[in-house]
């Protein structure tokens, strides 16, 4: 069978490409890419621009730099930069071109994944709501008008790049480019019409010209023309489908997401490590962190749905800015000992050598003779001590060392050194702002508005039965009224006895507040594992004309899955039992229709819109009352640490600082069961092995960047849906307010920064290194044991064997010092205690 001649030209090059393998100053090969020539071992960290702010962008990069990273990765949010179609903004948090040049200012490297579907727990996974409305469009298949929209965007992020030369071709940060985003996990739902879309995907990306090679995640039959790579916690043994392409890690989870009323997930630091070993141990070359900082879902950006606002994601850098310690920090040094064998791993082939049932080693040895070895243990259970060239190493149960020169052991993923933070949320009382022009209230004045339930203004629309809630707000508010009414006759029994009848609602999701007669019956609301749901509720009915007013309600959009965009949410039936006659369906009733709030359309949460409602002032703001907006004018709290508003005693609903969105908030509690004291890091982690804070909110605090808060006059907006009370709302500020650490007598504790002047040694002695933040010092040592210590950090516990000189021999070292470090062999410790045991020092020490 004969090629048409257009497609023959096209594979041929393709073909031609790919053998080339280059793009301007970014090429690749098998083992690696190579950037202006030089091979490169990469280690990225996933930052996401509108995540944070513009004010925490500079300092959020240079702490992933100082954490050993090279590369930043982003993805590109298609609906924060198109809101409307042809209608770009890129100002603010979405400012992609000055988030990248600050990349480039601290000459570090960018991966660009344009997607741009991106899923990443982002409302629409990124893309626009409005382009669902377009007639004919079907998302992620061969259709012409979400490829057109989709392609238009593409080219539109390339083209900018381009211009403002931020591409490695043109002297730029940015080495790779990213076409769709797994999309592997679900091409088989649309049949043969999702592989032709995979393919043109691929092909449209190509002919950017980007001058960088591109890149497909999770996609298992990506063409020769990109790099095919890996998402999971896990990538050591993954392969490329082409054997002339890189092994790339685009998503290795360092954590996981929440959503509200679940438990809080956490990866630890050693597992997280070892999985990173293991990938560059089995010849891996690019590395990223999703997330590295995860940032804040400001807004209504985030996805699910059910997304918590936080995105924390227990990264490497915490949401508000700070290092995550020790996890930072171990990362840190495994990145140091990963880069000491960079030039001998890129240069060489890597030998396997068994050490055991489930032990190994990779040996990588150039032509001069210098040598790299990982020697691994993946039992999930036992301690090893293998035999390596001769000499005896001892390995942690699910460890990897990593040995530079194939003779010391610089770094073990399971030997965690590095200190810990303690990090608390310091509570701030709000303060009335200086600069307040109303003198009449002693303290703090509470502006009040009070929304009535059901139809305000002129109703939308009525129709009879149920509507879609999705597509009738179009994603324009959370909020939608669904009202009607209902006629009880006099003789009805339950007026008679005192009974009540009940309430049967059922929901697509994703949750519910249902008003009967101006007053709030009850809520609902499904969950992140499953959004639809029931509410069965007894209700106060009178004789006479009853309004029933149900206020539906979204928690994020739907970010992923085969036809997401089809998923909808609100009302489905609506019942009520307890009549004389039996059960009353509501479902086919005429029902009118309210898109959103009065106090949206009003807009009392912007900085300039706030004289447009009857507010009422008070110093005592009523509480637990529902669709109350709470209007609040406040000093910062004092200070340079990140803000977190505490809203724990608030019920569900929306906050602004200023006119800025902090975004939805819930302190929704999570289940009393499932969670662990203890995280056991041996063995494969799943989202649900080390879960915490069963029986409590799943979050309480919501990011406030200092950056939005002027010297005085800010403005606070709460909206509260079904009753809290604000005189409990708090700023905290997220201060570290004391270090502590344990480390062993076997501890690797090699210089790894002096390694390359060839200082290092096995010699070298087992140092506890603890730091204080910058302008602060080491005032109190809260514990120090010498000995067989257990616990961990803010619960350390001396063992049987104790020296009780620990803590005086602490204190000389480290009292009133920024930092200080404390050898295990300092021989004012008493070295003839407990001969047979192998000795650990651990401490924690207050910074003030």
């Amino acid at each position: 069978m004969k090629l048409p001649w257009l497609l023959f030209s096209l594979l041929l090059s393709l073909t031609l490409w790919s053998a080339m393998a280059t793009a301007g100053n970014v090429s690749y090969d098998s083992r690696s890419l190579i950037i202006d020539g030089q091979r490169k071992l990469l280690i990225s960290a996933a930052i996401h621009y509108p995540r944070s702010v513009p004010g925490m962008w500079p300092n959020l990069v240079q702490t992933a730099k100082e954490g050993g990273v090279d590369v930043i990765e982003t993805y590109v949010f298609w609906n924060g930069h198109e809101p409307s179609p042809g209608n770009y903004y890129f100002e603010g948090r979405y400012d992609l071109v000055k988030f990248v040049k600050i990349v480039e200012q601290a000459g570090m490297y960018l991966i660009l994944r344009i997607g741009p579907f991106v899923a990443a727990e982002w409302y629409f996974g990124g893309v626009p709501v409005w382009l669902h409305y377009v007639p004919g469009t079907v998302f992620r298949t061969e259709n012409e008008p979400f490829k057109y929209h989709m392609q238009k965007f593409t080219a539109f992020i390339v083209n900018l790049m381009k211009q403002e030369k931020l591409f490695a071709s043109q002297g730029g940060p940015i080495i790779l480019a990213q076409i769709e985003n797994e999309y592997g996990y679900y091409e088989k739902d649309y049949g043969e019409g999702g592989k032709q879309y995979a393919m043109w995907a691929a092909s449209m990306a190509v002919s950017q010209n980007a001058g960088v090679p591109w890149i497909m995640c999770q996609q298992f039959d990506a063409p020769e023309s990109v790099i095919n790579t890996c998402n999971s916690f896990y990538c050591d043994q993954f392969t490329p489908i082409y054997p002339n392409k890189p092994k790339i890690w685009t998503e290795n989870w360092p954590g996981w997401f929440q959503t509200f009323g679940a438990r809080n997930p956490h990866r630890p630091a050693e597992d997280i490590a070892y999985s990173v070993a293991r990938f560059f141990q089995k010849g891996g070359s690019v590395q990223n962190y999703y997330m590295y900082h995860g940032g804040t879902n400001f807004g209504r950006t985030s996805g699910g749905p059910f997304i918590t606002t936080s995105y924390d994601y227990e990264a490497p850098i915490d949401e508000y800015g700070l290092p995550r310690l020790p996890k930072w920090g171990h990362l840190k040094q495994l990145h140091r000992a990963i880069k000491l064998c960079e030039h001998i791993m890129l240069n060489s082939e890597r030998i396997n050598v068994s050490l055991g049932p489930s032990q190994e080693a990779d040996v990588y040895t150039d032509s001069s003779g210098a040598c790299a070895a990982f020697i691994a243990n993946m039992d999930d259970k036992n301690d090893k001590t293998v035999k390596f060239r001769n000499v005896s190493y001892h390995l942690p149960a699910w460890s990897v060392s990593i040995l530079p020169d194939c003779k010391n052991a610089v770094f073990n993923t399971a030997k965690v050194g590095y200190q810990s933070s303690v990090v608390e949320m310091l509570p701030e009382s709000l303060q009335p702002s200086v600069g307040s022009p109303d003198k009449s209230f002693k303290g703090l004045k509470w502006d009040v508005f009070v929304e009535k339930p059901g139809i305000w203004g002129e109703a939308d629309f009525a129709k009879k039965g149920l509507v879609d809630h999705i597509n009738t707000t179009k994603f324009t508010t959370d909020y939608l009224w669904y009202t009607t009414s209902i006629f009880v006759g006099e003789t009805e029994a339950f007026l008679k006895i005192g009974s009540s009848p009940i309430l049967l609602i059922e929901s697509k999701g994703h949750a519910l507040h249902a008003f009967v007669n101006q007053e709030l019956q009850a809520s609902a609301s499904g969950n992140g594992t499953h959004p639809p749901f029931k509410l069965k509720t007894p209700i106060s009915l009178k004789a006479g004309k009853n309004e029933i007013a149900l206020l539906s309600m979204t928690v994020g959009l739907q970010n992923a899955g085969s036809f997401y965009e089809w998923v909808g949410a609100g009302l489905t039936s609506v019942n009520i039992t307890g009549f004389n006659n039996g059960t009353i369906d509501l479902s086919a009733y005429n029902w009118t229709y309210k898109i959103g709030l009065q106090g949206e359309h009003l807009g009392l949460y912007k900085g300039d819109g706030l004289g447009k409602a009857n507010w009422v002032s008070t110093s005592e703001p009523p509480s637990k009352q529902p669709l109350t907006w709470y209007k609040v004018i406040v000093d910062p709290p004092p200070g340079d640490e990140p803000i977190g508003l505490d809203m724990i005693d608030m019920g569900k609903g929306l906050a602004w600082l200023n006119g800025e969105e902090i975004g939805r908030y819930w302190p929704r509690k999570s289940p009393t069961h499932g969670c662990v004291k203890e995280c056991n890091y041996r063995g494969k982690f799943d989202p649900d092995k080390c879960n915490t804070g069963c029986g409590g909110p799943t979050q309480r605090w919501y990011h406030v960047p200092r950056s939005w808060f002027k010297q005085s006059g800010n403005v606070l907006v709460i909206f509260e849906e079904k009753g809290g009370d604000p005189l409990k709302i708090k700023f905290s500020r997220r201060k570290i307010t004391g270090v502590c650490a344990i480390v062993a007598e076997n501890y690797p504790s090699i210089d790894l920064e002096s390694w390359h002047e060839g200082n290092g040694s096995n010699n070298t002695i087992a140092t506890v290194h603890l730091r204080c933040p910058e302008g602060t010092h080491i005032s109190t040592v809260n514990f120090a044991s010498f000995g067989n210590p257990t616990g961990s950090c803010g619960s350390y516990t001396q063992g049987n064997c104790h020296d009780p000189n620990s803590i005086s021999v602490v204190e000389k070292v480290c009292l009133n010092q920024n930092k200080c470090a404390i050898e295990l062999t300092d021989e004012k410790f008493n070295e003839d205690l407990c001969l047979s045991v192998s000795k650990k020092l651990a401490v924690e020490v207050v910074c003030s």
